[in-house]
């Protein structure tokens, strides 16, 4: 098979939308996240979305399904929050890796399903999602304290550990260290793949995705997109790229950008535009897709697809309007004479 790399080199590759815009839909109740596993769980459970892999697999491999009918040719696995540190909100730590190997079991089933009934050759991909943690490293929870920090690094880092021997072990092709608002929680993600890959003998592409929080261009520990970039150049990831936080519209400058520093490839998965009062995403599928297919007929971009608020329609615009387009060409780097 194809791998991802060799796709990029082709084609602009799509990703797929919103997961939990898509949980919304299915109205779930406490019970139905609980299932028969959690019935006499002791604390609620309901809005924990990565726990629908173990309870309700047939749901999330549902809406892989979906994107990939859609065009995606990478998904997401639904494993945003499933660390031993986002976990402990429903005291179920100790499912971390559980989650993250039932998670990618369910992003492959779908794969293979979509393939054996549509009797498609086409490379697709699962994407390991490393989300960006609900503690922060540069940042303090405590006002009148600026130097705590409600964890350590290492903290961070064996918690990432363990959510990557989960999703490897489940079948992943590559890491999505994604959403990603302050960048050392993102270096700690790296830390802990580039130990895994060292310890077990094998390597991932790594895919990393920042959030520009608003209109000052930074994320929200205060670094510019530039800053972010050379931050986390190290780890010689697959692509670099955005996602969340703005739609299309208030993220073009910043993706344009990125083009033209990055070495690797650029992805950007924008929201469904700006959220409304009610907190919900109101731009249509042909709007999102519109914005995108211009990034794309200016080069800047190899990877697009859609965060929150969009749904397989969004992806299905977004696949036809760029699908006949070349992808960002690669820079081709000077090299110092010795």
């Amino acid at each position: 098979m194809a791998t991802i790399n060799q796709e990029l080199e082709k084609r602009i590759l799509v990703i797929d939308g919103a997961m939990g815009t898509m949980i919304q839909r299915h109205k779930l109740q406490e019970a139905d996240y609980r299932g028969e596993r959690f019935a006499n769980w002791h604390s609620d459970v309901k809005g924990n979305n990565d726990l629908l892999s173990i309870t309700q697999p047939e749901i999330i491999i549902g809406i892989h399904l979906q994107y990939l009918e859609a065009g995606a040719d990478i998904i997401e696995t639904n494993t945003f929050s499933a660390t031993t540190i986002a976990m402990a909100d429903y005291e179920m730590q100790s499912l971390a890796y559980e989650l993250n190997v039932a998670s990618a079991k369910c992003a492959r089933q779908a794969i293979e399903r979509y393939q054996a009934t549509t009797n498609s050759t086409i490379p697709k991909f699962v994407a390991g999602a490393i989300g960006p943690l609900n503690k922060t490293l540069s940042l303090s929870p405590d006002v009148n304290n600026p130097g705590y920090r409600a964890v350590t690094f290492d903290e961070v880092v064996a918690a990432y550990y363990e959510q990557i021997s989960g999703l490897i072990d489940g079948g992943v092709d590559v890491l999505l260290i994604e959403t990603i608002f302050d960048t050392l929680n993102a270096k700690a993600a790296i830390f802990a793949a580039k130990k895994y890959f060292r310890e077990n003998g094998i390597e991932l592409p790594i895919m990393i995705s920042g959030t520009i929080t608003d209109a000052s261009g930074r994320t929200l520990s205060g670094q510019t997109l530039e800053a972010f970039y050379v931050s986390v150049a190290h780890a010689n990831p697959l692509s670099v790229g955005l996602n969340c936080a703005l739609g299309a519209s208030e993220m073009r400058s910043h993706i344009e950008e990125l083009s033209q520093i990055a070495s690797c490839y650029v992805s950007a998965y924008p929201n469904a535009g700006l959220p409304n009062a009610m907190g919900e995403y109101d731009e249509a599928p042909h709007q999102t897709a519109h914005f995108l297919e211009d990034w794309a007929k200016e080069g800047f971009v190899n990877i697009v697809g859609g965060c929150c608020g969009t749904t397989p329609d969004h992806i299905r615009h977004i696949a036809q309007n760029v699908k006949n387009i070349q992808p960002r060409k690669l820079p081709i780097l000077a090299t110092s004479l010795a």
